[in-house]
């Protein structure tokens, strides 16, 4: 047997997709088993029910301690706070090849965990890296980390300009007002650079995305500005459908409406407004006249910590607008938590006004749901840019919008008129970008079947690992 270790970041968003992703190189190899270790850095309470609900065999979950070092969890303080995680790691890699018979390959870190390439070399083993996102922004930070060291270019003073950059994993040129914010923040760009420096340590990068979607930005990879790429996607958790039981209410609305007819809008973990832009986004909803499905969610107490979590409201109707959900019902409906991979999967649903995250936008193609795109905060505005701009499956609300402020700037309130243009234009006059993302849809489910681009590419990362396994003792 031969035994992989794998360190996902504990957000659902990221600890998901890893999980899924070792669930199948399991089932794709009878040799292999892998261990799952899980820091207390940036707990996610889904987590735990997510870890409860799964039954894969030769998958085992570690729990490692908090460090007494931990500081809090701040961009300021991420890599002191991965060292201080570091020992625990060696140890409990240690103690599982001191009880197991199995010779240990290698480790998998995510992207946000790379520091811990260190602890591989240590241990004389390859490490590789989980990419979370599209393999265009994994050019665009190579880029961006070359634009610093080599060209001298500050990109923290991009914040309040237009500047356009080439960068090889896109085909159009990049604005900077398409920039992560993390990297135009000084304390937040300073992590972001020492992560891809490190990543760029690894012996592979397996990403999730699939060439038939970013064929130009694959390729653009191998010009060796970062490690070998694996693009194994689409990675999705699709199994979450049993979250909700076909007689909940919210699929017993769905089965109610036309097919193709309903407006969902879900803006991921982080998606929450404020009283002001809720009202704005009601009043779009009710000029466009389209059926909507509204995950409708309240902003974290400020008082629990920086990584607390959205709840739901207890009485919407409070930050709405007086009577609109007298006005709009029957053709609309306002929901707390969204089960958001059967939402997708319903036939009812004709378009997505979403956040962009990147798991978002796989799962929107896998059902061949158009995208309204309102980007928030991360990588969204350059994963909104590829799909209106790169890929025509999408259509924009506003593709720079961000809900992060920099310096003493005041978050933007998108007005309704813009929010009501882009559902109307996904939903009325998209036609290009619906057949566009049904085609995809296809292209991506063919994709981990036998013989696909993304299953004969784990077969080559088996192969690959499997070929360097060290000899045991």
């Amino acid at each position: 047997m031969a035994e992989l270790v794998f360190i996902p970041m504990s957000r659902m968003g990221h600890f998901a997709p890893m999980v899924e992703l070792a669930r199948l190189l399991v089932d794709l190899h009878s040799e292999l088993s892998i261990t799952v270790l899980i820091l207390k850095l940036n707990p996610d309470a889904q987590v735990a029910a997510y870890i409860h609900s799964l039954t894969a065999t030769r998958i085992e979950f570690i729990h490692l301690p908090q460090p007494e070092t931990q500081k809090d969890i701040s961009f300021s303080n991420h890599i002191s706070n991965l060292q201080a995680h570091a020992p625990l790691v060696k140890d409990a890699t240690n103690n599982i090849l001191h009880h197991s018979s199995s010779r240990f390959i290698g480790f998998v870190f995510d992207l946000f965990l790379t520091p811990f390439i260190d602890v591989g070399n240590q241990l004389g083993v390859p490490s590789y890296v989980f990419y979370a996102s599209s393999a265009a922004f994994l050019g665009f930070q190579s880029q961006a980390l070359d634009l610093q060291d080599e060209q001298n270019v500050n990109i923290v003073e991009l914040k309040d300009s237009d500047t356009e950059f080439t960068i090889p994993s896109y085909i159009n040129p990049v604005s900077s007002k398409l920039f992560p914010t993390i990297l135009l923040n000084p304390e937040s760009n300073s992590m972001a650079t020492t992560l891809v420096r490190w990543l760029r340590k690894a012996k592979g990068i397996m990403i999730n995305t699939f060439w038939e979607l970013e064929s130009h930005a694959i390729s653009s990879l191998s010009n060796g500005s970062v490690p070998p790429v694996y693009p194994v996607g689409p990675i999705l958790d699709l199994e979450r459908k049993s979250e909700v039981h076909q007689n909940s209410d919210i699929m017993k609305w769905l089965d109610e409406q036309p097919p193709s007819s309903v407006v969902f809008l879900c803006f991921g973990t982080g998606g929450n407004f404020n009283e002001d832009q809720v009202k704005e986004i009601a009043s779009a909803l009710e000029q466009s006249g389209h059926r909507f499905l509204w995950s409708l969610r309240q902003p974290p107490d400020p008082f629990r910590g920086p990584m607390a979590s959205q709840t739901d409201y207890d009485d919407a109707s409070e930050i709405l607008p007086e009577g609109f959900l007298d006005r709009t019902h029957g053709i609309g409906k306002i929901i707390g938590w969204a089960p958001q991979v059967a939402i997708l999967g319903h036939p009812a649903i004709g378009g997505f006004v979403s956040h962009c995250g990147w798991n978002s936008i796989l799962e929107s193609i896998w059902f061949g749901v158009p995208i309204a795109t309102w980007p928030l905060y991360a990588e969204q505005q350059l994963n909104a840019f590829k799909l209106v701009t790169e890929l025509g499956i999408a259509v924009e609300i506003k593709m720079d919008y961000r809900i992060e402020v920099i310096g003493n700037g005041e978050v933007e309130i998108l007005r309704a008129e813009t929010i009501e243009k882009g559902i109307r234009c996904m939903m009325d006059k998209g036609r290009d970008a619906r057949k566009r993302v049904k085609e995809m849809s296809e292209k991506i489910r063919r994709a981990l079947m036998d013989g696909g681009s993304s299953h004969s590419t784990i077969r080559d990362f088996i192969n690959d690992v499997m070929g360097s396994m060290p000899k045991k003792n």
